[in-house]
This record gives structure tokens, C-alpha cells and sequence, in this order.
């Protein structure tokens, strides 16, 4: 029996021993990373997949349509010199052999992207895909408004091309915010000659609900409907347990408005018989500790 018991006694021991040990701190990685979103706004073609090839990370956008407002958001991507793809979205409806084609099918090779730590990116792709011009083609703007501080950063992006939005023969656009009291012919701001394809410069505008933004062809008279026009997001205020969501009356948010064009008759894109606006948040208001501040 003593012989028995000993090994359970070491056993113990050991035990005790390794009990005893200071517990080890692993340090892992402080990562830092860039904002990134994929926008489809080609009038004549199908879906597409916006992807990264050069390391695993979860900035993979699916199957984003034509005009699709479904995934809008920002992704975290490592900062640094990155590269990315953009895929045809296979139809799942096709013999396998046919789905590896399409979805091998690169339609842009974006090498050498550089994305700064803190800051946001937006992959656009637009343009025509079927040989008219202007050519399908990448756009990436940078997201980054100044602090508005009291006001919201307002901007608008020309996604249209000739011949898809209205009768406008350049797609040369004007744009006009303003609110109910304010009226077209007095608007907040204004943008002049938007040119296809291109992004305008960010506007500070006072906070409040209900803003129009309105696009009509360059030099338009004001009166009759719009080539386009949609209503801003509100947004929602910051509370003790929610992060405020961007909007037009949120203090310190950043939004655009993207005027997107019609879908070709005909095409694979999605049947959109009208130009359309897109709205999307840019700047998220900075958080405060005022409402988490505890009671006196």
C-alpha cells in the first residue's frame, strides 16, 4: 500500500507546484485598420463581389447589386498597402463548371491600395460595362469630412451617366439641400455642375429634419420635378446605452447623397426605370460621456 500511495502524493504535489505559477500574459496584436465599403452603381450589368487577395480578413462584400442598399456599411480592413478584386457574382441557378467561370471572372485588380489607419474609403464602381461610354471603372473616394461640430457634413456623388438620367445630354448635375421653410429657391447649400462619375465637396449644414436634396441637370430652372430627389436621414441621438446613428439631425454626423441612375433595358442589373438618390453616413457624431456621467 505505501508504495500506492505515493504516486498519488506526487501527483498532488506536482499539482500544487504548477498551481502556484504566476499566470502568463499573451499579448496579442493591436491591430490597426481603415474603413472600407463597395458600392455598385453600373446600370448595365449584374452583381458583383468586392474581395481582398492578399490576406484573410472579414471585408468580402457578396453579391452587391446594382443600386443595392442592403450593405452599406463600413468594414474594418488592416491599414497598410492592400490588394483587392472584384468578382462577377456567379448565379447559383448555373451548372457548377459555369459558376467557377463567373466567379473567377476578375473585372478590376486593385494592387497597391493604401489605406490610412482611422480613416474610411469608399470602392465605387460605375460606369458602363457594355462599351458606351464613360467605361466601367473604380473610384475610390476618401470619406473624411471635418468635424462639423454644432452642424452635419453634407456631399453628393454623380453616379449617373449620360443618356441614364434624364435629358441631361452630359449628365452635369446640380444639386440643391434645403428643408420645407426653406424651399428650393433658398436652399442650404448648393453644388453647381456635378460632373458624372465625381464626388463634390463636403458642405456644413444646420441640423434639422426633413431635408430634400434635390438634383437637376446643370443650369436647370428650379421649377417642376427634379431629375431626382430623396429625403436625408434623420439619425438618432446618442443615448446611455446606444451610439447615436448618423443623420441630418444629429450634431457631428457626415452624410452623402448619391445620385444613381436608371438600369439599362434590358441588361442584368436590376430594374430601376428612374434615377434614384442613395443616402449613406460618412462620419459617425463623436461619443460623449455626459450621459454616462453618474448622479450627484
Amino acid at each position: 500500500m505505501r508504495r500506492i500511495l505515493q504516486l498519488p502524493m506526487l501527483g498532488l504535489a506536482a499539482g500544487a507546484l504548477f498551481a502556484c505559477k504566476p499566470e502568463e500574459v499573451i499579448e496579442t496584436e493591436q491591430i490597426p485598420t481603415a474603413g472600407i465599403r463597395f458600392i455598385n452603381a453600373v446600370p448595365d450589368t449584374g452583381s458583383m463581389d468586392f474581395r481582398p487577395v492578399d490576406i484573410v480578413e472579414n471585408t468580402t462584400f457578396y453579391n452587391v447589386t446594382f443600386r443595392s442598399t442592403s450593405i452599406l456599411y463600413y468594414k474594418n480592413a488592416r491599414a497598410g498597402t492592400r490588394h483587392f478584386k472584384i468578382f462577377r457574382t456567379p448565379d447559383l441557378n448555373k451548372p457548377a463548371a459555369d459558376q467557377i467561370a463567373t466567379a473567377s471572372t476578375v473585372v478590376a485588380d486593385l494592387a497597391d491600395q493604401v489605406l490610412e489607419a482611422g480613416k474610411r474609403y469608399t470602392y465605387i464602381l460605375w460606369g458602363n460595362a457594355r462599351g458606351n461610354a464613360p467605361a466601367m471603372r473604380v473610384t475610390v473616394i476618401t470619406d473624411d469630412p471635418a468635424d462639423p461640430a454644432t452642424q452635419v457634413a453634407v456631399r453628393v456623388i454623380n453616379a449617373c451617366v449620360p443618356g441614364l438620367c434624364g435629358a441631361s445630354a452630359d449628365g452635369n448635375v446640380d444639386a440643391r439641400v434645403f428643408t420645407s421653410s426653406q424651399t428650393i429657391n433658398s436652399p442650404a447649400t448648393t453644388w453647381t455642375g456635378v460632373a458624372p462619375l465625381s464626388s463634390a465637396v463636403y458642405r456644413n449644414i444646420a441640423t434639422a429634419t426633413g431635408y430634400t436634396f434635390d438634383f437637376r441637370p446643370a443650369g436647370g430652372a428650379t421649377a417642376g420635378a427634379a431629375l431626382a430627389s430623396g429625403t436625408g436621414q434623420p439619425g438618432t441621438a446618442q443615448t446611455v446605452d446606444l451610439d447615436a446613428i448618423p443623420g441630418t439631425n444629429v450634431a457631428g454626423s457626415g452624410i452623402s447623397a448619391i445620385l444613381m441612375p436608371r438600369s439599362l433595358a434590358g441588361s442584368t442589373a436590376a430594374n430601376f426605370p428612374n434615377p434614384g438618390v442613395t443616402f449613406v453616413w460618412d462620419k459617425r457624431p463623436p461619443r460623449t460621456c455626459a450621459l454616462c456621467a453618474p448622479a450627484q
